[in-house]
């Protein structure tokens, strides 16, 4: 997605292909600042009454005229711009990786208490336990709950490749309810669709969502879509793998969830965007939540 021009600078407007950013040589820049029309990434843009404008001329603007709600930089979606634009995305890797250092310390214990499990007993004669015994906190347990090492590893780069440049378009609280709810998804389709003996973990709903979101966020900025789109094929092609061993229900609900939720962040209407975009969240909760009951009431 990255292409830098043979002078590591922007390019000149008749040049064959996108611009590169005027603060970020070598990232391509498929949209222009509404004051000073220099090129700018996904990481400059900040929401004007019209278009998008870069974070030089914001600063210009304040103290011009202009109101503290207009000369406060926004996102694409409508978010604060933050100095640490990863801040989230760090906080969540780090749990992730905590979790997994207790799992290491722990071993089976930890696993079973944290896994999402439908219903079943953790050990022989024991209790019945899962989501169905109304241990719903498995569904976001199991979210942050790895035991192999290439299965974190493989998480979390995802987690970060995809998860960093999100959160600079969407901000921190859009971008934590996207990556919660994927996860949710992801666990509640597993779920229902799985046995209910079946245990699952890791962070790949959400990550899948994130996915999603991607591909929704190049779209709308009208990048190019081969390198998601290839990407995107190779996950499944691992998802739905002969061998398998992977949760596809957390896959693709994430998938799913992800994608819903990106369109409703990156294409509300101005005039209505926290109705849309909280609205979109809403609803898909409401569904995860309405799986969880169904799929509860006819294991019980």
């Amino acid at each position: 997605m990255d292409e830098q021009s043979p002078e590591g600078r922007e390019r000149p407007g008749g040049a064959d292909g996108p611009l590169g950013c005027h603060r970020h040589p070598g990232r391509e820049a498929h949209i222009r600042c509404t004051r000073c029309d220099r090129p700018i990434c996904t990481d400059c843009m900040v929401d004007a009454s019209v278009g998008f404008q870069c974070p030089d001329c914001v600063r210009r603007g304040t103290g011009t005229g202009h109101t503290p709600a207009a000369a406060r930089p926004r996102t694409l979606a409508g978010g604060a711009v933050a100095a640490d634009p990863r801040l989230v995305t760090k906080i969540l890797l780090g749990i992730n990786v905590a979790v997994f250092v207790a799992v290491l310390a722990k071993g089976d214990e930890l696993v079973n208490q944290l896994v999402l499990l439908g219903r079943a007993t953790t050990y022989y004669g024991g209790p019945l336990e899962g989501v169905a015994e109304g241990q719903w906190y498995r569904l976001v347990t199991s979210m942050f709950l790895h035991q192999e090492v290439w299965h974190i590893l493989f998480n979390m780069l995802g987690l970060w490749w995809l998860g960093g440049p999100l959160e600079a378009v969407l901000g921190r609280t859009r971008y934590l309810a996207l990556y919660m709810l994927s996860g949710l998804a992801g666990g509640a389709l597993t779920y229902w669709l799985s046995a209910p003996v079946q245990g699952s973990l890791g962070a790949s709903g959400a990550i899948f969502g994130l996915l999603g979101a991607t591909a929704v966020l190049m779209r709308r900025l009208n990048y190019d879509m081969r390198p998601v789109f290839a990407l995107l094929a190779v996950n499944l092609v691992i998802t739905f793998n002969p061998w398998g061993g992977i949760a596809w229900q957390a896959h693709v609900g994430g998938l799913i969830a992800g994608t819903l939720i990106a369109i409703g962040m990156v294409h509300a209407p101005r005039e209505r965007r926290a109705l849309v975009q909280y609205g979109t969240c809403a609803l898909v909760l409401v569904a995860v939540i309405g799986i969880v009951l169904a799929r509860t009431a006819a294991l019980t």
